[in-house]
């Protein structure tokens, strides 16, 4: 299977093993309207692709990903029937990494934020430099945590930690989030790479049948949640996405100073 009509997304294959590269480097991988939507058909691309049996996602540059480009947040704000297309393509992310028969393993090389820790967490397996910083800090910019993360992280780290970071946004560092079960791995930069190939390559030389379906007996219950929580959680996104908090934050982030929520109440 070939990749070339992707644009924000690189590819790269060693054996059977596939990598995929979010690939803004210059805006610390930020999602912005292209990438989201390459994002939402990229694992069933993968999914489908004969060449492969296990799957890499990471970034390039210095970041896994930034989470949302802000520039994209003002046109859902200016255009708010932009995020029905938002919402749809969100579901398509979480659902197709949940179905993805191969292992997708997440290599953090740097920090991982909003969308982009979504995404992470999503992956069966995941690595990071423990230089990284991990977390889901939509509720900074006046937005519901509503593509993935209400789901997936108190299924990691239980429901008060996953409320404590959820609610004020705070980033943490891999080590930490190795050590709460939020990620399995915190590794020094320089081990990295080589760290996800080993693993990698274990599973590629492993019995693929076996792999794949414990993968997915596993993900049942998680598909379950997700359906059930994912509609709710992004049409509080949604409402999120109009209000005088959103804009304010997005007009702070663009100011370069702190954001003051609270000044009108919608």
């Amino acid at each position: 299977m070939q990749f070339t009509d992707y644009q924000t997304l690189l590819f790269d294959r060693r054996q059977r093993v596939l990598t995929i590269t979010l690939n803004r480097p210059e805006k610390l991988n930020a999602v912005d309207a292209l990438m989201h939507e390459e994002l939402a058909r990229v694992f069933v691309d993968a999914s489908n692709d004969p060449d492969c049996d296990v799957v890499v996602l990471t970034g390039a540059g210095r970041a896994f990903s930034s989470g949302g480009d802000i520039d994209w947040m003002q046109s859902m704000i200016d255009h708010p029937a932009l995020f029905e297309k938002t919402s749809r393509e969100g579901k398509q992310i979480v659902f197709s990494l949940l179905d993805c028969e191969k292992p997708v393993i997440a290599k953090l090389n740097g920090h991982a934020t909003g969308l982009g820790a979504t995404i992470a967490l999503f992956c069966d397996v995941i690595f990071a430099a423990d230089s990284a910083k991990i977390g889901d800090p939509h509720v900074s910019v006046g937005f519901v945590a509503g593509d993935g993360g209400a789901v997936i992280w108190p299924q990691l780290i239980g429901y008060a930690r996953a409320k404590e970071f959820l609610m004020t946004g705070d980033l943490m560092s891999a080590t930490q989030a190795a050590n709460i079960g939020l990620i399995n791995h915190a590794v020094p930069p320089g081990e990295l790479n080589d760290r996800v190939d080993q693993f990698a390559d274990r599973l590629a030389n492993g019995a693929t049948n076996a792999i794949r379906w414990s993968k997915i007996s596993a993900n049942i219950g998680l598909k379950q949640l997700a359906h059930s929580i994912m509609d709710a959680s992004l049409a509080y996104e949604a409402m999120s996405n109009v209000s005088a908090d959103h804009q304010e934050a997005v007009n702070a982030f663009r100011e370069k100073r702190q954001p003051v929520f609270g000044l009108k109440r919608n």
